[in-house]
């Protein structure tokens, strides 16, 4: 019997904490994806937050008058 080839491979990057910036590496992937992914993965992540039946509370966010 032959041993089972592996299909994953392991990948580690390792990075200097004190110089590494995280949250432009984050930008820049989710500037890869199409706008309708984006819009995707915040419904999933909002879907998660919220109890079955729940709504977004909205009463924080207040539309702007522009005056002109």
């Amino acid at each position: 019997m032959e041993p089972k080839i592996r299909k994953m491979a392991m990948v580690v990057n390792k990075y200097n904490m004190y110089e590494h910036d995280q949250a432009s590496e984050d930008l820049n992937y989710w500037f890869t994806k199409s706008p309708l992914e984006r819009l995707s993965a915040v419904t999933f992540l909002v879907k998660q937050y919220l109890k079955p039946g729940q709504r977004m509370d909205k009463t924080k966010f207040k539309k702007s008058i522009i005056q002109k």
